[in-house]
Formats: C-alpha cells, structure tokens, sequence
C-alpha cells in the first residue's frame, strides 16, 4: 500500500487555498444549478470495499456459501458492483469517485488520530483540530459548515442533521448550532411528528440496543427522509454508523451487509430528492467516510493512529454541477478536510474567506475546475 505524509505544509494549504479562492469570485457568479446539498456520511467503511467489492480473505471459504455467492465476484469491478450498485452504475457515471489508491488516486485525513469525532470535526469544519483527542461529549468549540451556513438568511430554518450516533450532537453542538439535530437513541426532533414518526419513536423506544450509543441505521434513514420530504432543509447532513459497528465487531458478512444498506440508503435519498421540484437537477450528494481501516485478518476490524491504512478513505460527489469525470485515477490527493469548503461552494458560498485555516474545497469537483 502506497504510503503518504500525514500532514500538509501551512505553506502549501495557503497556495491551494489562494488558487481556490481567487477563481472562487468567478465561479460564485457562475450559473450554477445547485440549490440543496446532502451531505451523507458512513463511518469507518474501508476504500477497498468501496473501490474492489467484499475482500476474499474476509469471506467463508465455502464458495457455496450464500454471502460468497451474493458478493464474490472474479473481477473486482464486477465484485464493487454486486456490493454497491448505486455507486458504481449512477455515482461513477454521472459524479465522482476519489480514492482508488490502486488507480492512483488518493483520499486521506489530515488529523493524527483516524477516529470518529476527529474525522467528523475535520469534514464538518474543514481542518483538523489536534486538541481533538477522543469520542467523548465534550460540544464542539469549533463551528462546523452546517452551522456557518445556518448563519446566513438564505440558510436560517434550513439546516438539519440526523446521525446514528449520540456523540453527533455534541460534534455539531447542538446547544448552539440553531438547528435540527437528532442522535442516536434519541426520538426525532420534531414536537409535532406526523403519524409515520410517531411509529418510529415509538420503535426507537421500544427496541432494545446492540449499542448505547448508536441506532440502527435504518432508523435514522427513515427520519432523515421524513425530515427531507416534509421540511425541505436546503443543507440535509445524515450519518450512518453500521459499517463501523460490525467491523468492530468482526462480523464482516454484516459489514457487508451495512454497506450494501448503505448504497440502497444513497440511492433512495437521491431518488427521493428527483422526485420533489424543489430538488430535481438542483441538488448535489456529498458522500464520506471519517476514516479507513487496517488490512485482513485482523485490522480490518480496526482503527486509530496505530493501525496502516486507517488514514485512507474515500468520497463522491454527484450533482448537476459536478463534472461526470467518473472514478479518479491518477489526480491531485484529496483529504476529508477540503468537504466543509466544497459543501459551501457548492452553494456558491465561500468559506475559506471567513475560515481562512479550512482547506480549499475539491476544485474538480466543481463547475470548471472551480474557476
């Protein structure tokens, strides 16, 4: 596995930011067709997985075996579908995919502990914050993407966030963000909820948790869809959490599993948002990871500074916006800091002018190289 430097020079962070922002004024004044961005977010789900399909040394050896059978392809490209179709036959062909690193295409993380909140307050913020050294609820000094552009009129009421996890809150300070913000175990945040919510507060209330601290993930799909349909936020941010929990566990057959969810989860959103006029050909997917894992046997289950290869992940960007340059190979490095800036280009906001320390969003991602 190729290995990269941790960090990046302040020297050469300033440069890329100077280039982005001076093409920034253009591209704002561009005719752009995005209105609504949603910001989807699966922790700890491998690059291999996502680029190569189910892993072999990971599967049963029997190949009569039913999750070989469903996921076990020859050819990796035939295996990353059977996992991830929307992905890989809507995703690469209309948007874009970083972070093949056997293609040459590298996504990594710029904060030193490739775990959960840090990797969470480096995508939502921009940059790493190194005083950031553990998942406890401590609320987050640091003011993410969401919250800046809950700031502004355009945004006021249309802001929200759904996670699986119920240290999000605190990730996105919930206290004084201004915003929806719903996680874990939690019932939805909504005083009123519409029958079809009522149901699953109730659900929510009534299953007994594998986690404390993390709902399932289907749970937190349906709320967030809910949310979509009946309030129409402009800026939706929905955290999924099942790829991460059963890694840990070891259970890859439901790793799998949850990834396969996952990619059904992005695809229904998608859907969900072409079908509503406020929506339709003007909304762009953002789509992450808060950090990779180790290698078969026994990493895979595992992440932290202490494990290669945990600083390795992977994005997307679909949207009318976004050029159909498909999966990346031999490009400029991306890292998970440059998501707040490109959410907010996106937008045709500019926020490395008021957070000078973030990262330049990812220009090619963006309407002619962001110029």
């Amino acid at each position: 596995m190729l290995q990269h430097k941790r960090t990046v020079s302040a020297l050469a962070f300033a440069l890329l930011a100077g280039l982005a922002l001076g093409g920034l004024g253009s591209a704002r004044a561009a005719d752009r067709a995005t209105e609504n961005v949603i910001l989807i977010h699966t922790d700890g789900l491998r690059w291999q997985e996502v680029f190569t399909g189910a892993d072999r040394a990971l599967l049963p050896k029997d190949d009569g075996h039913p999750l070989v059978e469903k996921f076990w392809r020859d050819e990796p490209q035939a295996r990353r579908e059977a996992l991830m179709p929307f992905f890989w036959k809507v995703v690469a062909k209309q948007g874009q995919l970083y972070g093949n690193q056997d293609k040459g295409s590298v996504a990594r993380v710029t904060n030193d502990q490739w775990f959960s909140y840090p990797g969470r307050n480096e995508f939502l913020t921009g940059s790493a914050d190194p005083e950031i050294r553990s998942n406890a609820k401590i609320p987050n000094k640091n003011v993410t993407v969401l919250e800046w552009l809950h700031r502004k009129p355009a945004f006021q009421g249309s802001v929200a966030a759904y996670s699986a996890w119920d240290v999000v809150p605190f990730i996105i300070n919930r206290d004084r963000c201004g915003f929806p913000v719903m996680g874990g175990w939690e019932a939805v945040p909504d005083e009123s909820p519409s029958p079809r919510m009522a149901l699953l507060n109730d659900l929510i209330r009534d299953t007994t948790p594998t986690n404390a601290a993390e709902v399932y993930d289907a749970f937190i799909f349906q709320a967030a869809r809910d949310y979509l349909v009946a309030k129409r936020p402009r800026v939706l941010f929905v955290d999924f959490l099942e790829t991460d929990h059963w890694a840990h566990a070891g259970r890859y057959d439901l790793t799998l599993g949850a990834a396969r969810k996952f990619d059904d989860y992005v695809r229904r959103l998608w859907e969900t948002a072409q079908s509503m006029d406020q929506y339709r050909d003007k909304t762009t997917l953002v789509l992450i990871t808060d950090h990779g894992r180790g290698l078969a046997p026994e990493n895979w289950k595992h992440h932290g500074a202490k494990i290669d290869g945990a600083q390795n992940i992977w994005m997307g960007f679909l949207g009318p916006d976004t050029p159909a340059l498909g999966e990346r190979a031999d490009c400029p490095e991306v890292t998970q800091s440059q998501i707040a800036a490109t959410l907010a280009a996106f937008l045709g906001e500019d926020y490395n002018h008021d957070v000078p320390t973030a990262a330049p969003p990812v220009a090619e991602a963006l309407p002619s190289g962001g110029e």
